[in-house]
């Protein structure tokens, strides 16, 4: 095994050999920027970008003209809302999404509501599942968009799309899904889904970082919005900027692949993930799933491990890399939002850990994790007050 483990897929994934030999020819010997129309150089770089739309919008079952492309899905996320938003406020200023959104998507409706939208919330479950009946009810007539994460970050639920999307156009709303942890990991169809927005991201499907899409729905209706960056009229009057041709060929390659691959790559990660988890809740008392434990990504196992703090789990589990439930600010540990919302109390928030499987990983580096994370858990319960007295409240 190669030390440390890494299980922080979730977080980002390494290049694909593939994929970067596909990129190489691109940042010395085909060179050219893709908006030169009257030499060699600049036509290899435009045909180029237009084989990697086909191959995106090819795994999401989208036509080529559906895709933009963008720096990454923060990009993606802010021309999505913020271009609906500009485009149809005097058709309404009303938003609705949910609690368990990346914080690009809370950060951007909370900067509209600065600017006179007004955003609602709709419920979710124990599980972390989208309430439809009260999606329902949230829907008005100045409703103009709903943004949904399609599978989680954190605990990688995965929410019934299909469904969203008929309640949403019954109001004839917009529907914004943020698909960059699904995408190249589950099957996306778009006009199966009825999606009308979509933010991807290459560097979740192993491409290169730095270079996102947004699906952008061309008909039925057609999808207007309005630039967030200016300078050019590139990517159908919708992003300007100078295209990062070798990003787009990595992601292209990247989608390719994903295609396939996803089936047994799906099989095989999500078969590791269960046996961690069964190991792990077997093995150690009060340790508990966060998420649902069916509808979730493959590769995705968001832990609790009660009265063990994350913080200490990093310090003393230095050759295996995963990540927290809690997000960072100001230096100061903050239960993460997403779990919060589930029910989790700030003690549980901050006890939790996201573990992330993928294509590289073998059975033999998750058997690993698992074994460190029992001695470990196991360790720290023993010298903690904390443990003793939940046990003696029992």
């Amino acid at each position: 095994m190669k030390f440390p483990v890494y299980l922080d897929y979730n977080a980002t994934t390494p290049v694909d050999p593939q994929v970067l030999d596909e990129m190489l020819p691109y940042f010395c010997e085909k060179f050219g920027n893709a908006s030169s129309k009257s030499h060699k150089f600049g036509w290899e770089a435009s045909y180029a970008v237009e084989v990697g739309r086909s191959q995106i919008a090819k795994l999401i079952n989208a036509s080529p003209k559906e895709v933009v492309f963008t720096s990454g899905s923060t990009e993606s996320i802010n021309l999505a809302i913020k271009g609906i938003a500009d485009t149809y406020s005097s058709k309404g200023k009303h938003i609705i999404t949910t609690p368990l959104e990346h914080n690009a998507v809370i950060d951007t409706c909370n900067c509209l509501a600065k600017a006179g939208y007004e955003i609602d919330f709709v419920n979710i479950d124990k599980y972390g599942i989208i309430d439809l009946n009260h999606l329902n009810d949230l829907m008005r007539d100045d409703t103009i968009l709903v943004s949904v994460i399609m599978a989680n970050n954190e605990i990688g639920v995965i929410q019934p799309v299909k469904e969203i999307a008929q309640i949403v156009h019954s109001k004839n709303a917009f529907f914004h899904v943020d698909g960059s942890q699904s995408v190249g990991k589950i099957p996306v169809d778009v006009q199966d889904m009825d999606i009308d927005i979509m933010a991807i991201t290459s560097h979740k499907l192993y491409g290169p970082k730095g270079i996102g899409g947004l699906f952008v729905k061309d008909k039925d209706p057609k999808i207007k919005l309005t630039e967030q960056i200016s300078g050019g009229g590139h990517e159908f009057g919708m992003r300007s900027g100078t295209l990062n041709v070798p990003g787009i060929v990595g992601f292209g390659k990247a989608c390719e692949i994903c295609m396939l691959t996803m089936d047994e790559e799906s099989s095989r990660v999500t078969a590791m993930r269960d046996k961690m988890i069964s190991d792990l809740t077997s093995n150690l008392e009060r340790v508990f799933l966060n998420g649902h434990p069916v509808h979730r990504l493959p590769g995705n196992a968001n832990m609790c491990f009660e009265c063990v703090e994350s913080s200490h789990l990093f310090g003393l589990i230095d050759d295996v890399a995963f990540s927290s439930g809690s997000a960072c600010s100001s230096s100061k540990m903050k239960p993460s939002h997403v779990l919060t919302a589930l029910g989790l109390t700030d003690d549980q928030a901050v006890s939790s850990v996201r573990i992330g499987i993928g294509r590289f990983n073998t059975q033999d580096e998750v058997d690993y994790a698992t074994k460190r994370l029992i001695e470990t858990v196991t360790e720290v319960r023993e010298k903690s007050p904390k443990w003793e007295m939940a046990l003696k409240s029992n």
